[in-house]
């Protein structure tokens, strides 16, 4: 057959792909005063055009459906978010950690970050449990251990997916100071975000169950937005672990919260307080009633 009969094909393409277009525009430049002005360059290609003000939702657009796309073409079904602090030091950097300190106080908020060290090892833990359960369903990759991307807990959780044999997604966020994604997330998996909006829609999206360990503004922003859609019916519920009693009852008195009458008493069921990996990926499998 050839390529003008291929090309009378009833099913094949009659437009050229985009990088295609792209290509041709490379290999015939032309330097004239209308070529070399930022009007003639292909839109897509215009990168100032695309940071405009006025593109901010094309920009959100692109956001979206970039992760998204690279989520189902890597067949992941569903996730396992693990929510916590970018400052728990690992166990075995408990030392240096403490060796940073310049005065007394400083060394005492560094002494009561060490002291959380094992919630670095229980959050590696359940994504090592989640991952070698290897749950799949139509033929899709089910509870795939999903982060932020970063230090601390995200990167525990990431780093207990890979030591499972398994892949983990980042979800990273562009900050005005340095944040790169944690060594073990997989390349391909992982993502920058601009906007922490269309990070936390994405954090969401494909979950099927969230681990929040303590943490600070961030986690309390995740936390109570995954609480405030579940509660207002915008999301069906998940199994919600929460990770700590002693943290979480001494920075939010939740009861306090139903005896004022402003959230129900019946919201305290939205989360499971749990200690340990075991006893979280419990509540999971009970939740779906998984073998």
């Amino acid at each position: 057959m050839t390529e003008d009969d291929k090309a009378r094909g009833l099913t094949r393409r009659k437009f050229y792909k985009a990088e295609q277009e792209a290509s041709f525009a490379e290999a015939h430049p032309h330097t004239t005063p209308q070529t070399q002005d930022p009007a003639y360059r292909l839109a897509f290609r215009d990168t100032d055009f695309l940071l405009r003000e006025e593109l901010r939702p094309v920009r959100f657009q692109l956001e979206l459906l970039k992760a998204e796309m690279l989520l189902e073409e890597a067949r992941i079904g569903s996730t396992l978010v693990v929510y916590g602090s970018a400052r728990i030091p690992a166990p075995e950097a408990a030392e240096a950690a403490l060796a940073t300190a310049t005065t007394p106080e400083r060394r005492a908020v560094i002494e009561r970050l060490v002291a959380k060290a094992p919630w670095y090892d229980e959050a590696r833990q359940l994504a090592r449990i989640a991952t070698e359960a290897a749950v799949i369903e139509n033929g899709m990759r089910q509870f795939v251990v999903c982060s932020g991307g970063g230090p601390s807990i995200m990167e525990a959780a990431n780093r207990g997916a890979i030591e499972a044999g398994g892949e983990t997604v980042g979800l990273n966020i562009l900050l005005p100071h340095e944040q790169a994604p944690n060594a073990y997330v997989t390349p391909h998996l992982s993502f920058q975000f601009h906007y922490f909006a269309l990070r936390k829609m994405h954090f969401l999206l494909r979950a099927r169950a969230v681990a929040v360990f303590p943490g600070g503004f961030g986690t309390f922003d995740e936390f109570f937005e995954l609480l405030t859609l579940i509660q207002t019916g915008k999301m069906k519920p998940i199994p919600i672990l929460l990770y700590g009693a002693d943290f979480w009852n001494r920075v939010i008195n939740f009861q306090a919260l139903a005896e004022e009458g402003v959230i129900n008493a019946a919201d305290l069921n939205l989360f499971t307080p749990v200690e340990t990996a075991a006893e979280g990926w419990a509540v999971i499998r009970r939740f779906y009633e998984l073998d």
